[in-house]
Formats: structure tokens, sequence, C-alpha cells
């Protein structure tokens, strides 16, 4: 059993499973809450706003199945905006999430980005404590009732992190170029 992160777009067939169970957990858990349908909420945005230069859309693929993915938009200059975590109901509970969220991360550190953004919504206390347990900052007060807030907020600094990836590439590109001029 070998679990893989593959960049792709939500146009992917690859990408279904979990664009089609966000649909049905979303509806499960909100019904018309928000007054649309769950798939309007995913076709919000177009494919290109979760590609680079600005954006990424990863699934976690294990033995040509998805079971997890995620994504990531521009939602400013310095902030990317994760979308669409996601795993798979009959693997939760085993950190999937956790590496989803991980590998974004460190992407939108290697795409520029030094700080996160994302919402989620108040049914969805998983994803609240997965943030939270991820080092994010509720931009919310976590001890009143979520559904007062409807979305909710977090933000995590990933500066040092995007600086240490920065400076990792700076020494892989030099060492690519001592071996060039070696040869």
């Amino acid at each position: 059993m070998t679990d893989v992160f593959v960049y792709t777009t939500p146009n992917d067939e690859r990408s279904q499973p979990l664009i089609e169970a966000l649909i049905v957990e979303y509806e499960t858990r909100y019904g018309n809450f928000y007054g649309e349908p769950a798939r309007n909420e995913l076709s919000r945005y177009p494919a290109e706003l979760f590609a680079p230069p600005h954006g990424a859309f990863l699934l976690l693929i294990r033995d040509g199945q998805t079971i997890g993915g995620g994504a990531f938009k521009r939602y400013d200059e310095q902030t990317a905006e994760l979308k669409r975590i996601w795993t798979h109901t009959d693997l939760r509970q085993q950190g999937l999430a956790r590496k989803v969220v991980t590998e974004l991360e460190e992407q939108a550190a290697r795409q520029g980005y030094t700080r996160i953004y994302l919402t989620t919504g108040f049914r969805q206390p998983e994803a609240k404590e997965l943030y939270l347990r991820s080092g994010y900052t509720a931009l919310f007060d976590v001890n009143a009732d979520p559904e007062v807030y409807r979305h909710l907020p977090f933000e995590k600094d990933i500066s040092a992190l995007a600086a240490q990836l920065s400076k990792v590439a700076a020494s892989a590109s030099s060492d690519r170029d001592l071996l060039r001029q070696a040869g």
C-alpha cells in the first residue's frame, strides 16, 4: 500500500471521487442551510484558480484510488486560501487529512506564500479540531456556539517554512551548478 500525492486539476477524472464525496458531505451536514445546493459551492471557482503559479490542486492516491485531497488558491499576495480538504469517509482518523494539509502548506510556501487562510463550516467539528491541532489560529471565539459564525476562519503563518524551503531550494540549485561545473 503506497500513498502518493498527485498535483492535477479539479477537471481530472481522478478528482471526481473527491468532488462527489464533498457534495454528499456538504448536503448531509448542511442541507439547504446556505440556500443553494452544495454543487454550486464546489463549482463557484474556476479550475484555473487552483493551478500554478497562484494555486494548486492535490490528490492523495493509494493503489490507484483517490483517498484524499485538497487545494489552495490565491487569497492575496502573501496568502494562500486552503479549499476542499477531504479524506475518504472509510479512512478518517488515520492522519490523512493532516498529511494533505501539510503537503499543501509546503507547496504554498514553495510558491512564495507566507500565510495560509481557510474557513470551514460550523457543522464540521473534525475540521475545526484538525486545524487547531495543526497550528492554525482561530479567527473566532472557539468557546462560542459555532453556528453563530456560519463559517469558521483560521490562519497560519508559514513564513518560517517558506524561508526554510527557499533556503533548501537555493542550496539544491547551488549544488546543481557545482555539478555542472565539475562535469
